[in-house]
């Protein structure tokens, strides 16, 4: 015996894109309107929102994070002009791409699968005229440009490369060139839609939970062409694409002058969190 069952698989999967206000998005990233869903197109977004968007953990560390659904995202990223975390970057973008007319796949993905990394960072598969592209603009500010999804690809990330590397089992490894040779940094598969209810569980995980990094010092990033800079609690991290790197502790006073070179302006009881 057959049983008919009344299921619609899209009907959880509504992330409420038409909530957002693309103009605001485009003005807060200062980028031209786009004329149509292309890989050239795709390129000149996920730069801007990489350089104008920091990637930053403040309201886990105040424990006032306001959650990842699209309208307190946009709100955050958009309105308020502050940054986020993999989560947050990830909805607001792919809320742009689809009002932009491009089809959007999110992922989870398992951070430094080589070690004990959990599935806590969400990406985007991206459909373009040149085919499928890896999306990742909330990887810690270290993912410049799309990657094509074909095995073997390699980008620059303003300095840094990277290259996806597709296993017998269907999985996908972005891996990043360095000093040691290539390193895996995150690996994910397709399968079933994500649904914001996965997103919310993860993010409960991501921004409560006490193994969670996140939650037990301060992380701030930035990249631009030829430089990644990281402030890790008071440690700041400044790496150059030729290789140098500089480290220094911050004072507690400067935090505020830091923090507002990062692009984030807080209130004092923001500050007084995070010092």
């Amino acid at each position: 015996m057959s049983i008919a069952l009344d299921y619609n698989p899209d009907a959880a999967t509504d992330w409420g894109v038409e909530e957002l206000d693309l103009t605001a998005y485009l003005a807060r990233i200062d980028h031209p309107a786009v004329t149509a869903p292309t890989a050239e197109a795709l390129r000149g977004l996920h730069a801007a929102h990489v350089a104008a968007i920091p990637f930053e953990t403040v309201d886990v560390i105040t424990g006032r994070h306001p959650g990842v659904r699209l309208p307190a995202v946009a709100d955050k990223l958009v309105t308020r002009r502050r940054g986020g975390y993999c989560f947050e970057h990830a909805t607001l973008f792919a809320a742009v791409l689809e009002r932009l007319g491009y089809p959007v796949r999110r992922r989870l993905a398992r951070v430094h699968p080589q070690g004990s990394g959990a599935s806590t960072h969400m990406m985007l598969l991206v459909d373009t005229d040149e085919g499928t592209m890896l999306a990742d603009v909330g990887f810690g500010a270290s993912m410049w440009a799309p990657v094509p999804l074909i095995d073997g690809a390699e980008v620059d990330q303003a300095g840094w490369p990277t290259r996806l590397v597709a296993l017998p089992d269907g999985r996908w490894v972005l891996t990043r060139r360095g000093d040691d040779g290539w390193t895996a940094e995150h690996e994910f598969a397709e399968g079933p839609p994500l649904r914001q209810v996965d997103l919310d569980v993860a993010h409960h995980y991501t921004a409560t939970h006490p193994d969670s990094p996140f939650v037990r010092k301060l992380l701030v990033k930035r990249l631009e062409p030829g430089m990644a800079t990281t402030l890790h609690g008071r440690e700041l991290t400044v790496r150059h694409a030729d290789g140098g790197v500089e480290t220094r502790t911050v004072a507690p006073e400067e935090m505020g002058a830091l923090l507002a070179q990062l692009g984030l302006e807080l209130d004092e009881a923001e500050l007084a969190a995070v010092r």
